[in-house]
């Protein structure tokens, strides 16, 4: 399993202001969507998503196969916060919380 930890997505629950924020430590974003704001941090993805902000930033790990990961991680006592969608050509992620609660994200095929 190829795995390495590429990007951050942080819930906000007002993205413009979040936006103003992030923009003034981290300079102009790459991607300004209604949905998604991402900056390129020296190859490292740190992104602002309109959402549920109780869950926190989540890293996100990307994996050669997604499904394959996550069914190991469940197997091994993960639980899943969201599952599997699709979020752009090629690209799924998903969400497994360990047993104290912390997020797991996975990002993969």
């Amino acid at each position: 399993m190829t795995t390495a930890i590429r990007s951050q997505v942080i819930p906000v629950s007002d993205l413009e202001a979040a936006k103003a924020v992030y923009t003034a430590l981290l300079g102009a974003p790459h991607t300004d969507q209604p949905y998604y704001v991402g900056y390129n941090v020296g190859g490292f993805e740190v992104a602002l998503a309109p959402g549920d902000v109780q869950g926190g930033p989540v890293a996100y790990v990307d994996v050669d196969d997604l499904d394959g990961t996550r069914e190991t991680l469940l197997a091994a006592g993960a639980t899943e916060r969201t599952a599997p969608q699709q979020v752009a050509p090629g690209a799924r992620v998903c969400v497994l919380l360990d047993k104290d609660g912390n997020a797991i994200g996975l990002r993969g095929k």
